[in-house]
């Protein structure tokens, strides 16, 4: 039974992002295979993955470790994502299907509802999965990989604080929803750009340091090939 070297790869990122592997931190493969039970072959695999992802460098004399990204690369994060959801939302307005606007709306209520009655535990992932069927409507496979890879570089690089002003804030997901479904690409880029603008200010760099400790076995049932 052969497991793929993808899922290997999500299960070692993962474990990057919520800080299980400090930066800077070695990454051997016969430590690796042997916490997700897998060999080392797909471990191998992941890693080369995970360096052109920007997640994991190669040093000599030590292998395999985790990046540690600059505070310059971290904001240049932030700032390369002003510029693309905006350039997505243009671009659902002119691509989206009715099942993408079905989806959009039907986040954007729950998401009202839930800031009106102060339900934020369930917000962040409701905003996540917005902006996430927001770029996939855009038509454009290489922009939605894209975005998908900032969102997890930047869930690596800092910790958002919760809007002081959900509801405004979900309102604004709505104006985007509403702009997209009239075709505007104009008003839809403009307003996901003042958007973004205001989710920025959420965002705090996280200080580099071992977060948790876990036991990420890969799921073999659901992998294997």
């Amino acid at each position: 039974m052969r497991i793929p070297a993808q899922s290997v790869c999500t299960a070692i990122r993962d474990d990057i992002i919520s800080g299980v592997f400090e930066r800077g931190g070695r990454l051997t493969e016969e430590v690796l295979a042997r916490r997700y039970g897998v060999s080392r072959v797909p471990v191998r695999e992941a890693l080369r993955t995970l360096e052109s992802e920007g997640f994991v460098v190669t040093r000599r004399h030590a292998g395999a470790c985790v990046a540690e990204p600059t505070e310059r690369e971290a904001a240049d994060l932030l700032e390369i994502r002003m510029l693309l959801e905006p350039m997505g939302a243009a671009r659902a307005a002119q691509r989206r299907t009715e099942a993408h606007l079905k989806v959009l709306r039907g986040l954007v209520r729950l998401g009202q509802e839930r800031a009106r009655r102060g339900q934020g535990e369930d917000l962040r992932s409701l905003g996540g999965w917005f902006h996430e069927t927001l770029a996939q409507a855009s038509g454009s496979s290489a922009l939605t990989t894209l975005l998908g890879q900032l969102r997890q570089k930047i869930s690596w690089m800092y910790a958002v604080d919760q809007p002081v002003r959900p509801v405004v804030s979900w309102a604004e997901h709505g104006s985007i929803v509403d702009a997209v479904a009239r075709g505007d690409a104009d008003r839809a880029r403009a307003l996901t750009a003042v958007h973004a603008e205001h989710a920025t200010q959420a965002h705090r760099l996280r200080k580099p340091g071992r977060v948790r400790d876990s036991q990420h076995a890969v799921n073999i049932a659901s992998t294997a090939d």
